[in-house]
């Protein structure tokens, strides 16, 4: 071997020579690492709760939520109970004004139904002119009928002071006391409700002269 090939050999072993201590440091360098992954996996065990409390923990939550979900539940069922009062009101005012209204209009129109009634009962030679007296009458009376006017049946009926108005009384032993015996206007109803009163004679037992009683 020559002086060139120990010199090359000489300079490999000692580069082999340098390289080991830094492999024994960057191990020791490593362990210490190792050591701390190590021990810091009991504190992560340390830190896991406990199942107990975890449940009860799982449970009072549910509690809550529960109760918070019976409350809106709750309060859903009052604000819809309120408006359906709410809107079955203005429902019911709605009907009332249109009701109203209704019966101020025919109100209006019964003195022309009262003139075309009196009409008719007019005795006249020209048939032709009491027949369309009569067919106006009834169509008017037709369709007031279907607004809603009601007309009151009063003779022969006990008086009652909310549907009538008496305007005179008669000594009667034929009718009994407080029976209407005649009617000089009609009275009518609209929609159940009174619209005008009807206007009657009124029987009353006679006294002991004949005459009727006060």
């Amino acid at each position: 071997m020559g002086d060139n090939e120990r010199s090359f050999q000489f300079q490999q072993d000692g580069a082999a020579e340098e390289r080991e201590p830094a492999t024994a440091e960057q191990a020791a360098g490593e362990r210490p690492g190792a050591s701390e992954e190590t021990a810091d996996s009991p504190a992560d065990g340390a830190q896991l709760q406990d199942p107990t409390a975890l449940l009860a923990s799982l449970a009072a939550e549910r509690d809550q939520l529960v109760k918070e979900r019976d409350e809106y539940y709750d309060l859903l069922l009052r604000r819809s109970a309120e408006f359906e009062n709410f809107r079955k009101r203005v429902e019911r005012e709605r009907r009332e004004l249109t009701e109203l209204a209704g019966m101020e209009a025919v109100r209006e129109l019964l003195p022309v139904l009262d003139d075309f009634e009196r009409a008719v009962q007019v005795e006249t030679s020209d048939r032709e002119y009491a027949k369309g007296i009569e067919l106006i009458y009834q169509r008017l009376m037709d369709a007031l009928t279907k607004l809603g006017l009601e007309p009151i049946t009063s003779r022969g009926e006990k008086f009652d002071p909310y549907r009538h108005e008496a305007v005179e009384m008669a000594a009667s032993e034929e009718f009994e006391e407080q029976t209407v015996i005649e009617e000089y206007r009609r009275g009518y109803n609209f929609k159940g409700r009174l619209l005008r009163p009807a206007m009657v004679k009124v029987a009353v037992k006679p006294d002991t002269d004949g005459r009727g009683q006060a």
